[in-house]
Formats: C-alpha cells, structure tokens, sequence
C-alpha cells in the first residue's frame, strides 16, 4: 500500500521544515511501515495562518456547497472502504472486523453532516413587551483545532471534520502519533472532494504539548475539539482558559454494565460481549465493571468465559481473527498489570490473562471475585479484560455504577421497565438498554461529571462549532 506520510498544509502535502519524521509501527509485528513527517512550530503556525486565511470564504460559502463537499467526501470514503480499512489495521492493529465497522461508522459522519449542513436552526419572534423583534442566527465559531486519538482513527476523525466543516469553521487535525496515516487518508478524501485550499489541515506535532498550547494561544484559534484521556483533557482546558477558547471535550470512561435480576442470561451475556469486545475493549464506551446479581453470577460468568474461548487472536490482516492486537506493546503491558494487580488484590483469572510474546496481543480476558473499589474497578482497562463484581442489592448495585468520576456510558440488562428505570438513575451521558451497542452518528455523543463537555454526533454536534448572535430588529 502507499500512504500519505507528510504534513498537509494549505492544500499542499509536505515535510516538516526541519524535515524530522516518525515511525509508523505495526503493532501486530513491530515492523515499520512509514516514516511521517514531524511538524515543528513553524509548521504549526503556518497551518494556523493557513486556517485564518481560509475562514472568510469558506464561511461565506451557501451551506449547500459545504453540503456536496461533505458528500463527496461520504462517497469516496464508501468507495473505497478496504483501503481505509486495511490502513488502520495496519498501524492501530485492531481485527479486520472491527477496523471495518469503523470504516462504515466513520463514513456516515461525512453523510449525516451533509444533511445537517443545512439545516442549521435559528429564532425569529416578538419581544415580550412589544417592542422589537428578536432574531437568533448561528455563525461559524472560527478557526477549530481538532486532535483525536489512537482507538479509532478514522471515526474520531470524521466526527470533529464533519461538523466543523459543515459549520462553515476552517480546521486543523491533529491526530495521535500512533495513527497518523488514517487522518491523512481522510484529510486526502476530503481534499479530492473538492474541499478549497487552507480549510483542512493536518499537522503531527513534536514535541506534542508545547505546540499544541502554541497553537490554543494563537489568536485565530477560537474552538478546541478533544478526544483523548481526562488528565490531558484537564490540561488542555487549563491552557483553553488563557485566551477563552471554545472546547468541547470527549474523555476517559469507566463504564459499568448492570445485569440485574430476572436479566434474560443468553441476552446480558451477548450484550455485555459485544459492550467489552468492540475494538478489543480499547474504546471509552467499553464495558468497563460488570455488576452481576448473585442470582445470575456463577451462570453469567461460566458463559463469558464459554463465549470468550472462541475469540481468535492474531493479525487483523487475517479476516479470520476476532481480537487484534492492542497498539503497542507498552498498550499491552499496562493491561497485563491490571490483571495482575487485580489477581493480587484477590480476583481470579477465570479464563485468559496470558500476553503473547509476538506482537502486542493479549488474550480475551474474564477475572472474577473483583471488588467494587479495586484497582482494576477504578481504572479504564482499555483492552480485552472483562472484571466482575457480584451484587446482592440493585441500589447498591446503582451506587457503585455512579460511584466514579466518569461518567460517558453504561449499560443495564434486565427485564425493560426495571432496566429503564435503573437506567434514569444511573449519572452518565449515554445509556445502552438491553444492548451492548448504542454509538450512532445521529445521535448525541458525549458524558457526564470528569467525561467531558459538549456533544458530538446527532443534531447537537454541528451546534458545538457554531456561535449564536442576536439581532435586535425594529420591525
């Protein structure tokens, strides 16, 4: 295959000014398979200036244009989803399977938007006392920095491109060093979509702190969209507030799965696979603490684990293997320590826990015997591991669900009107009832408490990128 390797700046592919690179590795072999441009401050600057340049047309351009660019971009990116696909099994290592499902999610991103791009809402009407009329319009926030992470490469890509787009602001894409050559792949669609010279932008900054807060302190910069861990997420906020900047931010998660009792058992335990095993377990919405209700415990976690010994584990590149690898070694490693932290804490391994030498593979994991306040129970696994806690009490089973700082996601299995109304009383953003899936480009994407703030996706999204400005009219 060939990839885009170097930076993209103001329509233009090319290296970094002190030409330095980075390796691109394979996790499933450790191989090199590109080198990519590093981006110095310059660099950084340049696409910020780029951006500035930009605004003023692109934000002038009729919604309808932005909306056939967007499409473009849609129908490029679904003509060619095995590309995109084999991209980022390559460089993040996840399972065929999983790398295409994100192929096909990160795709609709572009086509929702399209659709939102105009339909953008706004408010005409009479002032209480009569005397004006009050009239909201929305306008593009401005120049939007957008930095995504490893997991899903292309998804959080197309979730923060497509909105801001669509909004009419100017962007620059800053994704993790891990997998930089899907971002280039889906800046390179939109570039062919016909989207003008300086309105995307991708830079891959090293050092990556100091420059991205370079980059917040430009005075064109006026959103930052975030996705990535709660500590960096606090960071960034801190250096948001020197210059007021708009941020809309998609954190860490710790997301409990609640099997309460009279749970349907063939139901809770498909559920709750398919909520731990997407992306190998390395997404924030991955089921995170399964409480079981004693009254199904033993039953549930004998058929996890029946369920979990027919994932096959290897290269993504083999369509045949369910559970890629994680996307690097030191990934891996910090998973196996949780599990082996959790066995010393008092767990039991009941299936799994073992990491392969070759590669950055761990196998599917199920530790029971997990306490509620457990090493493993407050951290965010971010791989193949599923931690049981057996329960007795549903209300102390909705105690231990909100007893955290995140609050992204959970799910609830259980007979409906009980699942629902446990589902009300549990503090997260999203709620998944009696499914083990509930991502969707139409609907509103985001958390709770330390999870972050905003939304992205639904009708909400394309809002985070677009400021109100009241019109006092005399008419």
């Amino acid at each position: 295959m060939s990839y885009h390797s170097q930076l993209f700046i103001d329509g233009r592919w090319r290296d970094g000014a002190d030409n330095a690179t980075f390796d691109v590795v394979d996790p499933a072999d450790g191989s090199t398979i590109s080198s990519f441009a590093a981006a110095t401050e310059a660099d950084c600057l340049e696409a910020v200036g780029a951006a500035e340049h930009a605004l003023p047309e692109w934000s002038a351009t009729s919604p309808r244009a932005r909306s056939e660019i967007l499409y473009r971009a849609f129908e490029i990116l679904r003509e060619e989803k095995d590309y995109l696909t084999e991209i980022m099994v390559r460089e993040n290592g996840k399972a065929w399977a999983d790398a295409a499902a994100e192929a096909t999610y990160a795709t609709e991103f572009f086509r929702w938007f399209a659709e939102e791009a105009v339909r953008v809402p706004g408010d005409f009407r009479l002032s209480p006392n009569g005397d004006k009329r009050i009239v909201v319009t929305r306008q593009p926030i401005g120049v939007a920095l957008l930095i995504t992470p490893w997991n899903f490469p292309a998804a959080m890509a197309t979730r923060k491109l497509a909105p801001a787009l669509a909004a009419g602001c100017t962007t620059i894409l800053k994704p993790a060093r891990e997998t930089p050559l899907t971002a280039a792949y889906v800046v390179d669609a939109l570039s062919r979509a016909g989207a003008p010279d300086g309105v995307v932008n991708l830079v891959t900054p090293v050092p990556t702190g100091p420059l991205v807060a370079t980059m917040l302190a430009h005075p064109a910069v006026r959103k930052l969209s975030f996705t990535g861990s709660t500590e960096v997420g606090r960071e960034l906020l801190h250096a948001c507030a020197d210059t007021v900047v708009s941020s809309s931010m998609e954190l860490g998660g710790n997301a409990p799965v609640i099997v309460l009792p009279g749970a349907d058992i063939d139901d809770a335990v498909a559920g709750a696979l398919v909520a731990k095993m997407r992306n190998g377990g390395s997404a924030c919405t991955a089921a995170n603490r399964l409480y079981v209700h004693s009254s199904l415990h033993d039953a549930f976690v004998s058929r996890l684990a029946d369920a979990l010994s027919s994932v096959r584990i290897g290269p993504g590149l083999d369509h045949g293997n369910t559970l890629g690898a994680l996307v690097s070694v030191a990934e891996r490693d910090k998973v196996a320590q949780l599990v082996s932290t959790a066995v010393e804490e008092g767990a039991r391994i009941v299936r799994g826990g073992r990491s392969l030498d070759d590669g950055a593979f761990i196998e599917a994991t199920v530790v029971d015997g997990v306490r509620h306040g457990d090493t493993i129970n407050r951290r965010e696994i971010f791989g193949p591991v599923a931690a049981v806690v057996r329960y007795d009490d549903v209300d102390e089973a909705v105690r231990m669900a909100n007893d955290t700082e995140f609050g992204l996601v959970a799910y609830v299995f259980g007979p409906e009107d009980d699942a629902q109304r446990v589902a009300l009383r549990i503090d997260a953003g999203m709620i998944a009832v009696n499914r083990g899936v509930l991502s969707d480009p139409a609907a509103p994407f985001g958390g709770t408490k330390q999870s972050g703030l905003g939304r992205e996706g639904g009708f909400e999204g394309i809002l985070e990128f677009l400021e109100e400005k009241y019109l006092a009219l005399n008419l």
